[in-house]
């Protein structure tokens, strides 16, 4: 996009809302161009972004939005998220837009955290919290160069938006407030997600297709590629689901790194869409094991589709490719499904991982949550109470053991699996409560009853 107008705003001592919507409406209304925030600290309440229009901030430009979920009541968007129906930066129906520069948002996420919940590790957040960028059914989109740190909730949420791409952005938040997931596409169609730098206490990057008011899921996800990103993640660092209503298909996710993370790559099937034709390739990796409780602990790979709703079954899971990746993890490789949708047809090639044993012994579980449990999570859960929902037997649901111990791989439930070069590299000897087979695979015998195959 190239900019007809060129308008540039000094930094102003207090809430700089009006000047700088007036200035976005005055120069879509003419056709377009580029907002420049200079130097200096801009403080704003929630700002929506106009067709045509590049809101550029330039170097030591600061926009700090106003710590306060009621500063954002003229900003709301339509698809709610851990309660919240608001963004910092908002965009209907655009076209042309772009968010630019070598400047940083600045997002205050100190002022959404209510305590410190020491038994699991977290901060409790605000009830209401606000997410940084929220795009809505917006054509040809960039954001560029910019860094955002210390997000409230998700940083970038991008809804029905086709033509997007996302390049050279950093993300810095705290590592230990949830749900800060770093970039989250919903529904979207042709993006690129490119040479991105990501740290956070939610996943990383993260593509989904949610449901509307309606019931009826918003749309689908498709023709994604992400690419030469670096993840730090305390969830997933790449991942797809877990609202998946609508179907996902066409993605790649290439040449990334992920460390300090608790799971590497995902794929989630809940909520009736089918997701097919993933390739995960050249990817290195880091999984450590988090605390009880936690999100995944140490998996390099999580594959897994549940019913979590038994009026609307998981769709499957097909066609997925997971080649050249190395690194370590603490956990394991998993693939199962636990619903008739199935998964089908995987390959993993080239595969070198140096499986080792970590400090909590969290990793000898497996997850498959979110289960229908964690729909209603107690009130009394903490900061992440739909992560630690427990059973009469005060174990978290939807964590499991693995049948034996912990094998390097295990499988369940999958028709048509192909291992090809996979090398995993296990400690001798064997740790306590680790399966001595590398592989196991539980498939169905014909009388229905399960059936090991190793």
């Amino acid at each position: 996009m190239s900019a007809t107008s060129r308008v540039a705003i000094e930094a102003f001592d207090g809430d700089n809302t009006d000047r700088l919507q007036a200035a976005i409406n005055t120069l879509s209304a003419s056709g377009g161009g580029r907002l420049k925030l200079l130097a200096g600290i801009h403080l704003c309440r929630g700002l929506q972004l106009r067709s045509g229009v590049d809101l550029h901030l330039g170097a030591g430009a600061v926009l700090r939005p106003v710590p306060d979920y009621a500063a954002y009541t003229h900003t709301t968007v339509s698809v709610i998220a851990e309660k919240s129906d608001r963004g910092m930066i908002v965009a209907k129906g655009a076209r042309r837009i772009r968010l630019t520069g070598e400047g940083r948002i600045e997002a205050g996420c100190e002022s959404f955290i209510i305590g410190d919940d020491e038994s699991v590790g977290t901060f409790i957040p605000a009830e209401f919290r606000p997410r940084v960028v929220v795009f809505e059914d917006c054509d040809e989109v960039e954001i560029s160069s910019i860094t955002i740190s210390r997000s409230p909730m998700w940083t970038l949420h991008f809804v029905g938006c086709t033509d997007l791409s996302v390049r050279n952005v950093t993300i810095e938040n705290d590592r230990r407030l949830p749900n800060t997931d770093g970039i989250v596409l919903d529904a979207c169609r042709g993006a690129v997600i490119e040479d991105c730098s990501i740290s956070t206490a939610d996943d990383g990057i993260c593509l989904k297709t949610s449901i509307g008011p309606d019931g009826v899921a918003i749309g689908r996800c498709e023709n994604i590629v992400v690419r030469r990103c670096a993840v730090q993640s305390l969830s997933c660092a790449l991942k797809i689901g877990t609202e998946t209503h609508g179907d996902v298909s066409n993605v790649v996710f290439e040449d990334c790194s992920v460390s300090s993370s608790n799971r590497a790559l995902g794929i989630f099937s809940r909520d009736g869409g089918r997701i097919s034709n993933v390739r995960f390739s050249r990817i290195a990796v880091e999984c450590l094991e988090t605390p009880d409780g936690f999100w995944g602990s140490g998996e390099a790979l999580t594959v897994n589709i549940v019913d979590r709703i038994a009026e609307r079954p998981a769709g499957a899971v097909e066609n997925l490719i997971v080649e050249d990746v190395t690194g370590r993890m603490e956990g394991a490789i998993t693939v199962i499904a636990a619903a008739p949708a199935g998964i089908r047809n995987v390959s993993l090639a080239r595969i070198a991982i140096d499986q080792q044993l970590g400090p909590l012994g969290t990793g000898r579980t497996y997850d498959l949550r979110p289960t229908n449990a964690d729909l209603a999570p107690k009130a009394d859960g903490g900061g992440r109470a739909n992560a630690w929902t427990r059973g009469e037997d005060g174990r978290v649901i939807g964590l499991q053991d693995y049948p034996g111990g912990m094998p390097a791989a295990y499988v369940a439930g999958v028709t048509g699996i192909l291992m090809n070069e996979v090398r995993i590299n296990r400690p001798a000897p064997l740790p306590q409560g680790w399966n001595e087979n590398d592989v196991v695979m539980e498939t169905a015998s014909p009388d229905g009853s399960g059936a090991w195959q190793n």
